[in-house]
């Protein structure tokens, strides 16, 4: 194969950094992201951090979050199960509702006033797939939309259209946005481009910092991986960053060994104090797809009970060595799954694919306690109930947007697919006055303020291209990524100001970015298609 066409066959559209750190594939939302460079732009100057973690495979709710006031019909609905009564740890503050007792670690949290639990979290329509669930909450779309770009890329997308050029620069030379332990997920797509970079495990990350790259075999595939190695390496911008910010901090407190979720948490604490100006991390921990065996006959061990002591003792560990690096403030951070558990447990001692589910948030900005009530057990549950949802997971998302990065409310609102809007709470999650003294960056700018845009958008087949021009010579074609013009839709004389609008018909076109760019005299604008699937 020559070596052209494996490099394009090869390299994919989000450049994955080709060093770890700590053994975790990382990817970096770059400071071209419309989202991360929102975060950072001068007339929003917070140092606020967001961490993501994901708990993949549809974590059992009811198991973590046990509901002591109505324990009889819980433990009806899942003898076999059921988390004993005397065993569940109590929560500051909060009566009638307990946690499984293996998160001592998250229990000392919630007595510190560092955590909040919020009830049953889900979105109507719940959809029972991985795949698709998965989806829906990185979208943040309705079960029966599909939304092919991500809820942060999208904001980030509207407040910079001009996206990616010039950036990095030297007001934001760092990563805006940082994945480890997985590849670029759909959260940070924007209409353009994912603005991903990745560590995938931690001695990616390590090797990263001491300058080590791992050894390819010697064959002509390894030589091609060389090569593209060193391209990527000549073309990261954010390696430096990194290793820099990394090796400002020599030292940290003490994590627990022989955990997956604790090795990505202490890379994030460790960018943090080390100077990255990155506003979001995302991390990943599965594992929570229980079908079987989710308990041995002590029902407070097994598998379950093992990823949720990894998951507490790994945010303690977390929150602790934030405190010691005098970061404490800067950071929160949020759990979430795809989906919950069926109320009634299975007769394989597991629980099958379910609705809304319970979520933590943590942070020393967080407002502590539990916000909604037990969900409410049917006192003969069968397999099909479902637990309901009390809160949607958007409006968690509209209130951070909010109320940590401190967002104009008429952005957050745009940020969301159509029809969701109006269903957004603004939830008592944060601390009130964080966002005192930051101005907040303005308004989405009315279609009517826009030179060009184009509806639907995203689309599948057609496109109205809609634009403005001063009269005189008007131009208005269609780019791919790859910078080839595909078609000249507009290129006329117009006797004066006008409106006007032409079709673009992308039937049988691949599904991807595509740019109308108008010319109008001295004036241009280039405006970002999405075509999805047809």
């Amino acid at each position: 194969m020559k070596r052209r066409n494996f490099l394009l066959n090869s390299i994919p559209a989000a450049a994955v950094l080709p060093e770890l750190i700590d053994g975790y594939t990382v990817k970096a939302f770059n400071a071209n992201s419309p989202l991360v460079q929102a975060l950072m732009r001068g007339d929003t100057l917070t140092d606020h951090v967001l961490v993501i973690i994901q708990l993949s495979g549809g974590n059992d709710g009811m198991n973590m979050v046990i509901p002591v006031a109505d324990y009889s019909n819980y433990f009806n609905a899942r003898s076999n199960i059921a988390i004993p009564q005397n065993r569940v740890l109590g929560i500051t503050g909060v009566n009638g509702t307990g946690l499984h007792p293996s998160m001592t670690g998250l229990q000392s949290l919630f007595a510190e006033g560092k955590a909040k639990l919020v009830q049953a979290v889900g979105y109507p329509q719940p959809n029972f797939s991985h795949f698709r669930a998965t989806d829906i909450w990185m979208s943040a779309s309705n079960s029966n939309q599909e939304v092919y770009t991500g809820w942060t890329g999208r904001y980030l997308n509207y407040e910079f259209p001009n996206f990616p050029n010039n950036y990095p620069n030297p007001d934001a030379p760092d990563p805006l946005a940082i994945q480890i332990g997985s590849t670029t997920t759909l959260t940070t797509q924007g209409p353009v481009v994912n603005m991903g970079m990745s560590i995938t495990n931690p001695t990616t990350f390590y090797n990263l910092v001491s300058g080590v790259t791992d050894p390819v075999p010697n064959t002509p595939a390894g030589k091609e991986l060389s090569f593209i190695r060193t391209v990527n390496q000549q073309t990261q911008k954010y390696a430096s960053v990194i290793r820099g910010a990394a090796n400002n901090v020599p030292t940290q407190g003490t994590y627990p060994s022989n955990n997956t979720l604790a090795d990505q948490l202490k890379i994030v604490a460790r960018l943090v104090k080390g100077g990255l100006k990155t506003r979001v991390y995302m991390v990943s921990f599965g594992g929570f797809d229980n079908h079987s065996v989710q308990t041995q006959a002590d029902t407070t061990t097994g598998t379950h009970a093992t990823l949720l002591q990894r998951v507490s003792d790994a945010i303690k560990a977390f929150q602790d060595d934030l405190r010691g690096l005098g970061v404490e403030d800067r950071v929160i951070g949020m759990t979430y799954s795809e989906f919950g558990r069926r109320i009634k447990s299975n007769s394989s001692t597991g629980t099958d694919h379910g609705a809304a589910a319970p979520l933590f948030l943590f942070g020393s900005g967080i407002e502590p306690g539990m916000l909604g009530v037990n969900p409410t057990i049917p006192v003969n549950a069968t397999v099909n109930d479902n637990v309901p949802m009390q809160y949607d997971f958007r409006s968690i998302y509209a209130t951070i947007l909010e109320k940590w990065f401190c967002l104009d409310k008429s952005v957050v609102d745009s940020l969301f697919p159509t029809g969701i809007n109006a269903q957004l709470q603004s939830l008592p999650l944060i601390k009130a006055g964080l966002c005192s003294g930051i101005t907040p960056p303005p308004p989405p700018v009315p279609a009517s303020d826009k030179i060009i845009w184009n509806y639907p958008h995203p689309f599948a087949h057609n496109t109205d291209i809609s634009f403005k021009t001063q009269g005189g010579h008007t131009l208005v074609q269609v780019f791919d990524t790859l910078g080839r013009l595909l078609v000249t839709l507009v290129e006329k004389d117009y006797p004066s100001a006008t409106t006007d609008k032409i079709t673009f018909v992308a039937v049988g076109l691949p599904t991807r970015i595509y740019y109308a760019r108008f010319q109008n005299g001295v004036t241009q604008a280039v405006w970002p298609m999405l075509k999805v699937r047809e």
